[in-house]
């Protein structure tokens, strides 16, 4: 077997440094690929020869990891790698025009790098920045907010005079919490270790009493009760206990752990604390989404302030026996490790595919022991409810839907940003509260959430009404809903891990029939396709990600049928197209594609 040879621009001593820092652990892989990268500018084959061969592993596998996650570059990209936000709202505020004005002024195609090799140019998934938007980010680190077509201007001509992102105006990179409304967690945060002090003194049991008093749900997405989900891991038997905070926010349209992250990180951390006196854990972990390098630093400074404050570490407030610290772990772009089970094999330096429950990570997570894994926000509630109790807390909201939950507002709406209000509260009080006006519909909860109509503005947030992970997209009458379906149906087909057929394969057929749609080329044949689509990915996926895939497709046809049927032409032949061909040649290859799967598993 051919070995690659060194990459004579990134030495030994280089890669040296950065293997010692994560102790040539296997399990940190992700971390190494993205330090790599970060001083050599992309990762040749040669250079991921050289780690394969010092951690041991194959250069296939590393190969594997490194081309799963779309912020690591195995060709060449310019110096300057400007990405787009492209999420619908980016869009409704002019984010395509800018990418066209920005490549035209630089002179590079989309997706291309120019030919002196200083820029490239393309799109990302939601940036996490909707509410001041259109956003970009430059080198996967510098954040632009704000984009006008005066800004895109001066960005031309800083890249051309070569000026480092670290020298930009400071005020283009400024990204503001724009908290409108506060409650509970938004609110007057109590002292560093108030909470911790609270927990000591109840006790790990009594802390895990008072959080299944308080009825907390995850505010993740899926809801499920943290005090049973702490009780399993505590109860596990393992050599270790890892609490695992998941701040991967890659749902389109959410932002609130952004600002949960940069303002009221101490609530978090303690709350991260607090849930490893009760579960037993030594270590925790924050995974971090790459979108959010910019937040990197801040993050790192408060961990190391709590230390001083003896928050963290050994014998934590004086505690005997009470020993726990956190490590940051930053991702390289992956929406589908926001689940839980992807993003302990990220942690574990591997591509990002959900593994097969049972077991659930609570038995068997990071490195086969224990594992808590818990949304930003729920770690936020938990240090209120240390400090005031459960019943406070579940005296708040509604019997099923217990305490406040936090909204990402944007879109179609005069103050966009962040609000907290109970559970229970009507979504038609949010769009008067946020200054919507016309409004045609909200995607409550992201693309995988819920698309609501006019008529359904009297329904309320909460777990026996409407769910949500917090993303609260408003659009307008002058919105084109089928365009909004559209650009959710091309994120999740990009986003899908590629490892069950009826998502890699249901996805893609998903965004042929959309564009075709777009290109006024279609039939009501096809929306009936979509339906049968939408039903074959429901039932048959190997994670959420699929199953979700359809749901904004689903909603918009049922509720919004006309912006579907403006596409069609009046049964218009289309010179070589046999729509049953397709679906045949397509049905085929996915059996074909089962029948192999099914092969690979055989002895």
């Amino acid at each position: 077997m051919n070995t690659p040879q060194p990459d004579p621009a990134f030495s030994a001593t280089d890669l040296d440094a950065v293997l010692t820092r994560h102790k040539a652990e296997p399990h940190a892989l992700v971390q190494i690929l993205r330090e790599v990268q970060a001083q050599h500018g992309w990762l040749p084959r040669p250079v991921l020869g050289q780690i394969a061969q010092r951690l041991s592993l194959t250069l296939a596998h590393v190969e594997g990891v490194a081309g799963f996650y779309r912020f690591f570059h195995m060709q060449p990209v310019g110096t300057y790698r400007i990405l787009f936000s492209d999420n619908i709202t980016d869009r409704m505020l002019g984010s395509e025009e800018m990418l066209r004005h920005l490549c035209h002024l630089l002179k590079v195609a989309p997706g291309q790098v120019r030919a002196d090799g200083r820029v490239s140019i393309t799109t990302t998934s939601c940036t996490g920045l909707c509410d001041q938007g259109p956003a970009l980010l430059v080198n996967h680190q510098h954040v632009v907010t704000r984009l006008t077509p005066q800004r895109i201007q001066h960005l031309a001509t800083l890249i051309e005079h070569q000026v480092p992102p670290g020298q930009w105006p400071s005020d283009w990179s400024r990204v503001e919490e724009q908290i409108r409304l506060a409650d509970i967690k938004l609110g007057p945060q109590p002292a560093p270790g108030q909470a911790l002090a609270a927990a000591i003194a109840r006790g790990p049991l009594g802390v895990l009493d008072e959080i299944k008093r308080a009825k907390l749900r995850g505010r993740g997405g899926a809801g499920y009760a943290t005090g049973t989900k702490w009780q399993l891991c505590r109860n596990a038997p393992g050599q270790a206990h890892y609490v695992v905070c998941n701040a991967d926010e890659g749902e389109p349209g959410t932002f609130k752990d952004r600002v949960l992250l940069s303002g009221y990180a101490d609530a978090v951390i303690e709350g991260m604390t607090i849930g490893a006196l009760v579960v037993g854990a030594r270590q925790g972990f924050i995974y971090l989404r790459g979108e959010y390098t910019y937040l990197l630093g801040h993050l790192n400074a408060v961990l190391a302030r709590r230390r001083q404050q003896n928050l963290l570490g050994k014998a934590i407030l004086g505690k005997t026996g009470f020993d726990f610290d956190i490590a940051i772990h930053l991702g390289a772009g992956a929406y589908v490790c926001g689940e839980e089970s992807a993003l302990i094999e990220s942690m574990e330096g591997k591509r990002g595919t959900p593994r097969i429950r049972p077991p659930f990570p609570v038995e068997r997570g990071y490195l086969g022991q224990p594992t808590t894994v818990n949304n930003v926000e729920t770690f936020c509630a938990v240090t209120h409810i240390a400090i005031n109790g459960g019943a406070w807390w579940a005296g708040i909201g509604t019997a099923q839907s217990t305490g406040t939950k936090i909204h990402s507002v944007s879109g179609d709406c005069e103050r966009p940003g962040i609000y907290e209000y109970p559970f229970g509260t009507r979504i038609g009080r949010i769009l008067e509260d946020c200054g919507a006006r016309d409004t045609q519909a909200v995607q409550v909860g992201g693309p995988s959430g819920v698309c609501l109509s006019a008529s359904e503005f009297g329904r309320r947030i909460g777990f026996e009404d409407v769910p949500t992970a917090g993303a609260f997209m408003v659009f307008d009458r002058s919105r084109d809903l089928f365009e909004v379906a559209r650009n959710f149906a091309h994120f999740f087909a990009h986003e899908s891990c590629g490892f069950c057929t009826p998502c890699r394969v249901g996805t893609e057929l998903v965004v042929r029939r959309l564009d075709k749609l777009q290109r006024g080329h279609g039939s009501s044949q096809d929306i009936t396709e979509l339906y049968e689509l939408d039903k074959l990915m429901h039932g048959a996926t190997h994670c959420g990600l699929g199953a979700a895939a359809c749901n904004p497709l689903r909603d918009t046809i049922a509720k919004f049928r006309p912006a579907y049927e403006k596409h069609l032409k009046s049964l218009h032949f289309v010179p070589g197209f046999d729509l049953d061909a397709e679906l045949s040649q397509a049905r085929l290859a996915t059996a074909r594609d089962d029948a192999g799967a099914h092969l690979e598993t055989l002895p």
